[in-house]
């Protein structure tokens, strides 16, 4: 699936107001606790993307985040405003899922993940709009079957397709303004070129929202994501005249096309400049990363930026408090080496190959 960065922007009026007062806080102390949380509700999967590192390495074995560990970790965050329910799997594997939203939206959590699409036939998503979900965001990344079948591994275009546009007919119908449906794309040399298509696609689905993502990749690479593939280190004319053209036709068929990171797509695809591009990241002092089994990550970038969680394994939320991590020796050693001139492994290219 393509990895949600977007998402971590605080809600709420101004969340530049709120980012600023990290800004001028950011030490190995967190002053506040986490106001977002990651939650990998299984990093179980149906399909074999890819750009996934779950199709070719066992991260961790296989499960699903338990109610348990589940109300164990959001009980503990009386701050939280927002909650992403997704890691490296599939949330609409989990049958406790929609109980997840309702208890979040009963505290008045902001909530969303991302999904591949492929179990959103008519029950559960009637299921899950009755939940108040506030984002459903589908990874789709390509504009026909054969390019699906190239990047997903498994052929189920055609019923993604069908199932979300049913989903956006259901919504018109019973006047649901929930969740905001958004079709998402990897910006890869493979697919890039699509971006039209994929816009027209979204339109004729009922998708009002599309999001270029870009390629996560670490140094060896997995399948597809490799640096040969990626635009963000050298987006060629060409492919900025496709953004164009994508920009254009969206504003013709009223689908705005944005990209992930909270910035227009012809940025996303730009390398930055700044010679320490980790230094702006905001991440371990504002959210938590949980897996399945209850290990803090660093953020969500980290399963893909490196392969040993055991590496960069921040806290165990089956065996300690969330304080205790948040506040902990290690978190604390974290954010000392992410405010240096040698960040962690995760970190080191994040800015130059993936979104801040």
């Amino acid at each position: 699936m393509s990895i949600d960065i977007s998402a971590e922007v605080s809600p709420g009026p101004d969340p530049r107001r709120y980012f600023e007062q990290i800004d001028r806080s950011r030490s190995v102390a967190a002053e506040k606790p986490p106001v977002c949380l990651y939650l990998e509700v299984t990093n179980r999967c149906n399909l074999l993307c890819e750009t996934c590192p779950r199709t070719f390495e066992a991260l961790e074995p296989p499960a699903d985040m338990s109610w348990e560990l589940f109300t164990r970790i959001v009980d503990q965050i009386p701050s939280l405003q927002r909650c992403v329910l997704h890691g490296v799997g599939e949330p609409m594997l989990v049958r406790e899922l929609p109980r997840m939203v309702r208890y979040l939206k009963d505290r008045g959590v902001y909530v969303l993940f991302n999904t591949n699409g492929t179990l959103l036939n008519p029950r559960k998503f009637e299921e899950l709009v009755a939940t108040g979900l506030d984002e459903l965001r589908v990874s789709l990344d390509a504009a026909d079957r054969k390019t699906y079948a190239l990047v997903r591994g498994k052929d189920f275009f055609d019923r993604i397709v069908r199932d979300v546009g049913r989903l956006t007919q259901y919504q018109r119908d019973t006047g649901a303004t929930t969740p905001r449906v958004s079709l998402w794309l990897t910006g890869m040399k493979e697919t890039v070129q699509q971006l039209p298509d994929f816009v027209r696609l979204a339109a004729e689905m009922g998708v009002r929202e599309v999001h270029l993502q870009r390629l996560v990749f670490d140094e060896d690479g997995f399948g597809m994501a490799r640096a040969e593939s990626s635009l963000f280190e050298q987006t060629q004319a060409e492919e900025q005249a496709t953004l164009a053209e994508a920009t254009a036709l969206g504003l013709a068929l009223g689908v705005t096309l944005d990209a992930s990171g909270a910035t227009e797509p012809g940025l996303s695809l730009r390398q930055a400049d700044d010679e320490q591009p980790w230094s702006l990241c905001r991440r371990p002092w504002s959210l938590m990363y949980f897996t399945a089994h209850g290990r803090a990550l660093p953020c969500c970038i980290a399963p893909f930026s490196a392969r040993d969680y055991s590496t960069y394994t921040l806290g165990d939320a089956t065996q300690q408090d969330i304080r205790d991590i948040w506040d902990g020796p290690a978190y604390r050693d974290f954010r000392a080496q992410l405010l240096s001139d040698e960040p962690p492994k995760p970190c080191q290219g994040c800015g130059l190959r993936w979104s801040l």
